[in-house]
């Protein structure tokens, strides 16, 4: 390369003396969820009030920072400030002033906004105490919470685009694929394909046009993991895309986000123009002859277009269904050129890898499945939030550790991990290192990272319903394995959860589910029946007793909860009777009452008027 690059470093200890200057920084969650729950007026209600306020600190002013997800969404909104090892948890603009007056001027934490911890059930006073952060190993999220996701120049202070000068520096594509493959970094967004591999591919095709696709459409319910880094940390993922169209020869590239993340959407753009005034995208890209353009697909939010030739086809302008492969997109992409496609995650990954080396990166995680992998962790759990931890870490440790054990001290029943696409995970998986090898074999998948934790009052075959409703509702209904398979899955799925199942609808169902697997065309298909073979596999007689006992287990299924007064705690007051919408309670003044079960229609509008506590669900 003949051109002379610019002195990243010297841009980098210009920004980081700017940051310096502004003195205490006050970081406050403006990530989407915290944003829902008032983050934008506290973020307005510190600045009117530290504006003028001089710290206790050594420092002579407060910078107020509105910063992307922290993470610990459970707690939100989220107030951090480093300098003073401390993060206040659910903060409200009333709480704003005390913790300026008493914390920032004074030096006395706020006690009642700190964490309190669910095993001690004590405050905790110093961010590295706390375990849900402690027990993580932050690469991917590392800037998420700590920077403006809205400054060039913070995302510079942190490292941003010196990877991507590195590269430029080397002028040498093929080093970047070998160092990608040498990291052993597998694809985050589902099957785990080798990146590396994927790259090579994709750069054999040699001449004329080529295109990097980043599909940012995330569509599993409870996953959040690729909106966070987009929302938190744009310029990473930025960075890893230009890295990727150098390596592969690639000078134009789509992100193909869902519409449903306007924040998201929001920030790219601010980024992608902030990179492009300075320098890092665009023509001539650093005062190289490296031109690379970003440009960002809005999609309408089909759960199908994560699948890659889906989402070729939205990008065109086309209806979102998939494509037989072969021809595989690093062959015939976007537009019929060669086209490399990674989720999020796998490229934010790109920077700090070419930065810190393949063999940091490799010896993170297990021996097949390397690095991190971030989780968005839901459900029946203390701690629930954005997590990331090293591939190979058990199910115990997130569950118990970092998730702080479930709610209300109730049992730990299952996990689904990977979404619809995934499975169920049980007891005598909480000690299995999760990375992608162990999962598959275990029917379950790492998926893009969604973990819901169940507990002791979960329907498992509920469960099982939900996620064949979602994927049914989903399917694009061009191949018939799924579009039908799927369809009459769900109907045997209702009738078990309303009490007319019969015991053939087990086996039924898994000749099904081998059906829809073995002859759909794309992945919505192919792991679709997941949660149904994974729950059959470890909880069948939650199946058995829908079927045969009409009972569920988990008293969860309307269908088959039954309500019965007891007669000796019953006093006849009549309230039970006097409250049942359909008149299924009969009994005089003062004597004990019964229900008629032909009547009743399970809204247990009884048990809450009961003041003797005389009526049971069983």
């Amino acid at each position: 390369m003949t051109a002379t690059l610019i002195d990243i470093k010297k841009e980098q200890e210009k920004v980081k003396e700017q940051i310096k200057a502004q003195g205490l920084r006050v970081l406050v969650c403006a990530g989407t969820g915290c944003v829902a729950n008032g983050s934008l007026k506290v973020i307005e209600k510190f600045q009117e009030l530290g504006a003028d306020v001089r710290p206790m600190t050594h420092q002579d002013k407060v910078t107020i920072v509105p910063t992307g997800c922290h993470g610990f969404c459970e707690q939100g909104v989220l107030v951090v400030i480093p300098d003073l090892d401390i993060t206040y948890v659910k903060v409200h603009v009333e709480d704003v002033e005390e913790i300026v007056e008493s914390h920032i001027k004074e030096g006395k934490p706020v006690e009642r906004l700190l964490y309190v911890d669910p095993k001690t059930e004590k405050h905790v006073f110093k961010n590295e105490e706390i375990n849900f952060y402690a027990k993580q190993t932050r690469t991917t999220l590392a800037n998420c919470g700590e920077i403006n996701a809205e400054s060039l120049d913070e995302a510079l202070a942190v490292g941003a685009y010196q990877a991507l000068h590195k590269v430029l520096e080397k002028s040498d594509p093929d080093w970047v694929i070998d160092e990608i493959t040498k990291s052993g970094l597998r694809g985050r967004g589902g099957g785990g394909f080798p990146t590396g591999m994927k790259w090579k591919f994709t750069a054999a095709n040699k001449g004329g046009k080529s295109y990097v696709v980043c599909n940012g459409d995330e569509g599993d319910p409870g996953a959040f993991m690729d909106r966070s880094v987009m929302e938190g940390d744009p310029h990473k993922l930025l960075e890893g895309m230009a890295i990727a169209g150098y390596a592969i020869g690639a000078d134009e590239a789509y992100i193909y986000v869902r519409a449903e993340y306007p924040l998201a959407i929001h920030r790219l753009r601010v980024a992608i123009k902030q990179a492009e005034e300075r320098g890092f995208l665009g023509k001539n890209i650093m005062g190289s002859d490296f031109n690379f353009e970003i440009h960002i697909k809005e999609g309408a939010g089909a759960f199908v277009c994560g699948e890659e030739t889906a989402l070729i086809a939205s990008i065109e302008g086309e209806r979102g269904m998939p494509r037989p492969k072969p021809p595989f997109p690093a062959n015939k992409g976007l537009f019929g050129r060669p086209t490399l496609i990674n989720n999020v995650e796998t490229l934010a990954n790109v920077a700090p890898i070419i930065l810190k080396g393949a063999d940091w990166f490799s010896s993170m995680g297990t021996e097949k499945s390397k690095g991190t992998k971030t989780f968005a962790l839901t459900g029946e759990v203390n701690n629930t939030g954005l997590i990331e931890v090293p591939m190979g870490t058990t199910l115990r440790e997130i569950v118990f550790d970092i998730g702080g054990g479930i709610r209300g001290g109730k049992k730990f029943k299952a996990v689904q991990i990977g979404g619809p696409s995934g499975g169920c995970l049980t007891e005598e998986h909480l000690d299995l290192p999760m990375d992608y090898d162990n999962l598959i074999a275990a029917g379950a998948m790492v998926g893009s990272g969604g973990l819901v934790v169940m507990n002791e009052d979960t329907c498992i075959v509920e469960v099982a319903r939900f996620f064949m409703n979602f994927t049914q509702n989903e399917s694009c209904g061009k191949c018939v394995p799924c579009r039908e398979g799927t369809k009459n899955m769900l109907k045997i799925l209702e009738r078990i959860v309303k009490g007319k199942g019969e015991m053939q609808d087990i086996e039924t169902l898994q000749e099904l589910a081998t059906a829809v697997k073995d002859g759909s065309l794309c992945g919505l298909g192919k792991t679709a029946p997941n949660p149904v073979l994974s729950t059959l596999k470890y909880f069948k007689d939650e199946y058995i007793a829908h079927i045969k006992d009409k009972r569920c287990p988990a008293g969860v299924c309307d269908a088959m909860k039954t309500f019965e007064i007891d007669e000796e705690l019953c006093k006849g007051c009549t309230k039970c009777a006097r409250n049942c919408p359909v008149g299924a309670i009969e009994g005089s003044v003062r004597n004990p009452h019964h229900i008629d079960q032909s009547k009743c229609i399970k809204c247990g509008a009884c048990i809450s008027s009961c003041p003797f506590k005389a009526i049971k669900q069983k």
